[in-house]
């Protein structure tokens, strides 16, 4: 399970994406990237998409499943990941 601190981290992304979203949406519309760079980092929504919602894990993400490769491997090892198995040799 993640971690208390990992989940309330995102709520407060969550709050400055949706704060800054407009302003975002205007200067894409725009054009202006420049203008972009100097919104806060949290303010893309892209950092709150690519992390594994049962660790928490922001690395080694895969998309397709939205979990990391180690908690993908030990669901699929458990068969609780429909159509993946585990393959052995």
């Amino acid at each position: 399970m993640a971690k208390t601190c990992w989940i309330e981290r995102n709520k407060r992304k969550q709050k400055t994406v949706d704060k800054y979203a407009k302003l975002r949406a205007e200067l894409k519309a725009k054009g202006d990237y420049m203008g972009l760079t100097l919104l806060p980092r949290d303010a893309s929504p892209t950092r709150l998409v690519n992390r594994c919602r049962v660790s928490g894990r922001r690395r080694a993400f895969i998309r397709r499943f939205e979990m990391s490769r180690l908690t993908f491997r030990e669901m699929a090892s458990q068969g609780l990941i429909p159509g993946v198995t585990k393959s052995s040799w």
